[in-house]
């Protein structure tokens, strides 16, 4: 006897949400507003109606392994779409876009940043980070608070520049671009917001996007000539190196190009992400002395370098339940390059797909008390036991963040030798309210006293 396979399921249209849930919840709270969406769709494509944009919002883990993984081929970052068309005014084509001019910078850089590579430079790089955590002693002998969002600004723009780009951009032009990147995230706003607005039509914003863009490029296009036929393995050198599928050299706006792009992505994560930090252990006392115990006993007092970081799992836990919380590339759209379907909804071409790991690593169907902090979650057993798409904060598949293998090590060796030097108190344990901009990003400063952890320590 023959068993008939049973009639497959129709493809049917996707549930939407109305515009009068939609637009007021995104202008109180959009955080609350975005995740409520998602709970709401109990794991289903919904469509969002934002007036004349209705994006898809794609939320449950296998829904995103399709889109950023398995069937990654159909869904494209569009160049010109909502949210990359905006930034691409800055970063053009290249490593945060799309196609064969992506797959060529891909294709580059990616050596530079892989597991071994990024371990062959630790050393430096934590000397680096000692060096520049142990400038924290003047304002700790004077009893000055520090802005710690500022302080971890200098210490990562010191380790990265000194280590990916060969000291060929300075330590404060690093700051300039990092603080012309904050103006450009939210100047882009308006533009995302509405998205069929054409660029020749003046956006509020658009202004404050051409000044900072322009601070850019006084700082690293002089940078990026003068590397040109230079020796060395930093970012610029490398690019200049490079060559297309089809052998030609790369040309100065495409080095120009991936020279920004690389600059946000070994900076941005790291100095935006541990902001929430220092708040979120003033008020879970448990984790933080836990965090303080393991670096207490790891590191013995003395400074913290690439052989202690093994040891430090708490430590690394912690990071990972803070990018859970707060991914700085909180949204990754895709426009659909042929009709399909994903989750028995019908999805025409052209369609634009909302994946965002802020919302997905917070839906209580994957996480239990999802807004609690709460490292314990990243256990091996129960990271074994979540979807591999439950949890993706860098992103997935072939656009996975290059830099995610740098975040972890560098943040290890910045909040380890912040806790083994000083003991550092919030003056406010209120969290920072989270902005929503091209990157996620804390709205408010967050500031501590810092004193030192053992005596002697501050001369």
């Amino acid at each position: 006897m023959v068993t008939p396979h049973p009639a497959p399921t129709r493809a049917r249209r996707a549930r939407s949400v109305p515009l009068r849930h939609v637009a007021p919840g995104l202008l109180r709270d959009p955080v609350r507003a975005l995740v409520g969406f998602g709970e709401r769709a109990d794991g289903e494509v919904v469509r969002l109606n934002v007036g004349a944009f209705r994006p898809y919002l794609v939320t449950d883990p296998d829904h995103v392994q399709q889109v950023l993984g398995d069937r990654a081929d159909n869904f494209g970052r569009a160049g010109d779409g909502a949210f990359w068309g905006p930034l691409r005014r800055l970063f053009g084509d290249g490593i945060l876009g799309d196609g064969p001019v992506w797959s060529d910078s891909r294709r580059i850089l990616q050596p530079l940043f892989t597991a071994r590579r990024v371990e062959s430079v630790l050393p430096r790089m934590a000397a680096t980070i000692v060096d520049a955590v142990a400038e924290l002693d003047a304002p700790a002998r004077a009893g000055r608070p520090v802005d710690i969002g500022a302080e971890q600004a200098r210490i990562v723009c010191r380790a990265v520049m000194e280590t990916f780009f060969g000291d060929r951009i300075s330590a404060a032009d690093a700051l300039r671009v990092i603080q012309a990147q904050d103006a450009i995230a939210t100047s882009v706003i308006p533009r995302v917001l509405v998205p069929f607005a054409p660029l020749a039509l003046p956006m509020p914003g658009d202004r404050a996007f051409r000044d900072a863009a322009r601070r850019i490029d006084e700082v690293l296009t002089p940078a990026v000539r003068a590397a040109r036929g230079s020796d060395g393995d930093d970012v610029i050198a490398t690019l200049w190196r490079g060559s297309t599928a089809d052998g030609r050299p790369l040309d100065e706006r495409q080095v120009r190009n991936d020279t920004v792009a690389m600059v946000a992505v070994t900076t941005e994560t790291t100095v935006n992400v541990l902001t929430w930090l220092w708040p979120h252990l003033a008020r879970s006392p448990r984790v933080a002395a836990r965090l303080q115990e393991e670096i207490d006993s790891v590191a013995g007092g003395h400074p913290v370098g690439p052989e202690h970081l093994p040891r430090l799992r708490y430590t690394r836990m912690v990071l990972d339940e803070l990018v859970r919380l707060y991914p700085v590339g909180w949204l990754a759209p895709r426009q659909v390059l042929r009709p399909t379907t994903l989750g028995g909804v019908r999805l025409p071409a052209g369609a634009t797909l909302l994946v965002s790991p802020l919302v997905t690593q917070r839906l209580a169907r994957h996480w239990d008390d999802p807004d609690a902090f709460d490292p314990d979650r990243f256990t091996p057993e129960r990271v074994r036991a979540r979807h591999r798409y439950a949890y993706f904060p860098f992103g997935g598949g072939p656009h996975q963040c290059l830099g995610m293998h740098l975040f972890y090590l560098e943040a290890q060796l910045i909040v380890a030798n912040l806790l083994a030097r000083y003991r550092l108190r919030v003056r406010s344990p209120r969290l920072p309210a989270v902005q929503l901009a091209a990157a996620l990003r804390p709205r408010d400063r967050v500031e501590l006293d810092v004193l030192p952890a053992h005596a002697g320590v501050v001369a």
